[in-house]
């Protein structure tokens, strides 16, 4: 589950790469695993850390078995290192919340993407990211979408989410926000986390272990044997998780385009690109104020490269 209150952002990479060090012991495998949670200001129950674990699913009495002594510990629930034990309380109640909050918010969600991917036929893959995928979701967080779009359609997608974002967004107007969703409107709600076109991602240029876990962590909902692709072709991420292999999907949306493509020609990126750029530039001075918004993104944005958009901003 995702702790808003997380650590600050410290621009540098995990060194906790599977593929560059020696398998290790269990024990050593889930202080890695927690060292690429806590870096997002995450915590994991035991049962939930087995599954996450850094080269392959374990059972809870493994977990349980080489958590004892120093070094890791149960706070509230949680798996923590004694770096996050003083936010284990935070992170808990936000775990217990979100059961009922996700239920409230995965039909409005799933309603969002339906209406993206039937008016925009460039949308080939939708996954949900964040704290709604997480297990930490509060009513309000906004919702982190990562798509894979076709190839020269990046910032038409970009813009895309945000219009309809905004005209999703309006509707919503009583939603609870916090200082990441906060907007001087309409709350922000549903939000671009990952942007990748289809030439990008078979395979991935980036196959680290950060990416590795993003891919971990999110669930897909629409376009999953696209996902099953990617997962395929960039080997890299299954020797971090094996279990990304493996994984089953419950929520899968069958929804269609409704407009054809030719609406949409890749020449409008060029167009989309300097809209989507203003309109970026408008959201980073309405944190102006917010340092941790800021940190947030930042931090957000440093996890996605070379991936993030407006990268020279």
């Amino acid at each position: 589950m995702l702790g808003r209150n997380q650590p600050p952002y410290h621009p540098t990479t995990v060194s906790t790469d599977i593929a560059s060090r020696p398998a290790g012991d269990v024990r050593d495998r889930l202080e890695r695993t927690v060292a690429i949670l806590e870096r997002r200001g995450y915590a994991v129950a035991p049962a939930r850390l087995a599954e996450l674990c850094l080269g392959g699913a374990l059972t809870e009495a493994e977990v349980a078995a080489a958590i004892t002594g120093d070094g890791l510990r149960v706070r509230d629930g949680l798996v923590v290192s004694a770096a996050l034990a003083d936010s284990a309380p935070a992170i808990s109640r936000r775990a217990a919340a979100h059961a009922d909050n996700a239920a409230r918010c995965l039909p409005v969600t799933l309603g969002f993407v339906r209406s993206l991917v039937r008016l925009c036929p460039f949308v080939l893959s939708v996954s949900i990211a964040g704290s709604l995928a997480s297990g930490g979701y509060l009513a309000s967080d906004d919702v982190d979408l990562n798509l894979i779009v076709e190839d020269g359609h990046r910032h038409l997608a970009y813009v895309a989410i945000n219009l309809l974002g905004i005209a999703h967004a309006l509707r919503h107007r009583g939603k609870p926000v916090d200082t990441h969703t906060m907007r001087p409107v309409a709350p922000r709600f549903m939000t671009a986390n990952l942007i990748l076109e289809r030439s990008q991602c078979l395979p991935l240029g980036r196959q680290d272990v950060d990416m590795a876990y993003e891919f971990m962590a999110s669930i897909p909902v629409y376009g999953i044997a696209l996902w099953r692709q990617v997962v395929a072709t960039s080997s890299g991420l299954s020797e971090h998780f094996p279990q990304l292999e493996d994984r089953q999907f419950t929520t899968v949306l069958r929804a269609r385009p409704a407009l054809p493509g030719w609406l949409f020609p890749a020449r409008l990126d060029g167009v989309a690109r300097a809209v989507g750029r203003a309109g970026w530039r408008y959201m980073q001075w309405t944190r102006r104020r917010r340092p941790e918004a800021l940190a947030r993104v930042a931090f957000v944005r440093h996890t996605m490269r070379p991936y993030a958009l407006f990268d020279e901003t």
